[in-house]
């Protein structure tokens, strides 16, 4: 055994360019996530209009799910590789995937062909989950762990409303050909990926990674580095602890061994996360992933002016997890979940029973998903947080993967595709009754949150999990 202070030394840093530098290289995944989500939906009559597509209402479900089918795969096979070779090798090959997926996207001739390539663009973004939630939370200090890792999630709206302005000016009518425009709406995403791989060149790999794989030295000298360049902060606002004792050697994780972590050893915080995942992943996208179809169908909302509309909402998403961010370290973890869960599904209970009544112009519809999704945004995003803390370093980016793959295979993928069929229907009471019985998943998930959920606020990962290595 060998004893280190990586942990401690990270956590006793104070914010420094550095940490903004991992937040904003990093930390744009979601971005990306969120243009491709908004841009597939706010295209999605365009796509219908198409004289090479053609799409229906159902097939535009279809493709969603095959984008949310995508993240879940590569979710779980990215993260796997996250953990044994590394956070910095993953976020590299992801950003690849992504970057030619999209691209590719915007020359599809056919429907088979736009599928595998909405398929493996969410493969793309799966695999960044995992790679990047593990290491932005390794990175980070403790105390300002909750708030980045709600406002980085919260990001993601960042990337709709981007979507959102880019569909509106890329689908005038009269501006590009009928085929054209929705094909360079898909370029958009192409063009910012490429940044991002300059950004990534200055980011190092995860000490803690390092450390738990008998490469100590090189850990110790990339935190040096970062102590260089980042003040530490007054002993009495660091909550210290004790030098870890690890493994010499690299501590390789079997599945065997995963299993048995995360069934038996932290069960309870494996029901917590699986709850929370799915629930939010049904809310989340079976409504976003149909919100250009309900404003369409029952709202009469041209196909060119549905980007407008997403941007209140894009903007109570990201202010949610910004405002409220800062609470998840100082009011506390638990409390603060099941307050966002409970309220959102209080409230699009509500909404779901204004819309059934016909109560709502577009205007009323748009301001009140606005705000059901200003908590639901922080909620989301407190999910991510959750699982990143939840369990040992050595599978980390693995448990993230799994609870995202298994929380979106249960809650999110037969979501759009099943709402996309309420919708065909062209009866509000059918759409009420989805709403609902998302609204009644986010109640339950506040239940459990609760009940079980962990007070992880300012805590060292590694007193919340011990290291495998650690024996």
């Amino acid at each position: 055994m060998r004893a280190t202070d990586i942990p401690a030394r990270l956590d006793a840093l104070a914010w420094s360019p550095f940490h903004t530098r991992v937040v904003v290289a990093l930390g744009i995944t979601w971005i990306l996530d969120g243009l491709e989500v908004t841009l597939a939906g706010a295209v999605s009559g365009a796509l219908q209009s198409s004289p090479v597509l053609r799409l229906t209402d159902a097939q535009v479900g279809l493709a969603a799910s095959a984008y949310l089918a995508g993240a879940v795969l590569g979710a779980i096979f990215f993260g796997w590789l996250t953990d044994l070779l590394g956070r910095k090798r993953l976020f590299w090959t992801t950003l690849g995937v992504y970057l030619a997926a999209t691209a590719a996207t915007a020359f599809s001739p056919d429907i088979g062909f736009f599928l595998v390539c909405r398929f493996l663009t969410g493969a793309g973004i799966g695999g960044e989950y995992a790679a990047i939630n593990s290491a932005i939370q390794e990175l980070v200090p403790a105390r300002h762990r909750g708030q980045t890792d709600l406002v980085v999630n919260g990001s993601f709206w960042v990337g709709a409303a981007l979507g959102a302005v880019g569909s509106v000016i890329l689908l005038e009518p009269g501006r590009l050909p009928l085929d054209m425009g929705w094909r360079a709406a898909f370029g958009i995403g192409a063009a910012l990926g490429i940044v991002i791989l300059f950004l990534r060149r200055y980011i190092p790999e995860s000490p803690r990674w390092l450390m738990t794989h008998g490469r100590v030295g090189e850990a110790e000298a990339i935190v040096a580095g970062i102590e260089a360049q980042a003040r530490r902060v007054p002993a009495d606002a660091a909550r210290p602890h004790a030098p870890l004792r690890l493994a010499v050697q690299a501590h390789h994780v079997s599945m065997i061994e995963v299993a048995r972590t995360l069934l038996s050893r932290y069960r309870r915080r494996t029901l917590v996360g699986l709850v929370l995942m799915a629930s939010q992943a049904f809310f989340y996208n079976a409504i976003f992933f149909t919100y250009a179809l309900v404003l369409g169908r029952f709202f009469d909302v041209a196909t060119e002016d549905i980007g407008l509309y997403l941007l209140p909402f894009a903007a109570g998403n990201f202010l949610g997890p910004l405002l409220l961010g800062r609470l998840f370290d100082t009011v506390g973890r638990r409390r603060m979940i099941a307050f966002t869960y409970a309220t959102s599904g209080l409230l699009l209970a509500l909404t779901a029973a204004l819309f059934a009544a016909g109560a709502l112009g577009v205007a009323g519809q748009t301001a009140t998903w606005s705000v059901v999704f200003f908590f639901a945004s922080a909620a989301a995003s407190s999910a991510y947080l959750t699982v990143g803390e939840s369990f040992p370093l050595e599978i980390r980016a693995l448990s993230i993967a799994l609870f995202y793959a298994f929380g979106t295979a249960i809650g999110g993928v037969a979501g759009p595709w099943i709402f996309g069929e309420l919708i065909g229907t062209g009866e509000r009471s059918s759409i009420a009754w989805g709403y609902a019985f998302g609204a009644a998943l986010m109640l339950f998930a506040a239940a459990i949150q609760w009940r079980w959920g962990l007070d992880a606020e300012r805590r060292s990962l590694e007193d919340i999990a011990a290291p495998l290595s650690s024996g």
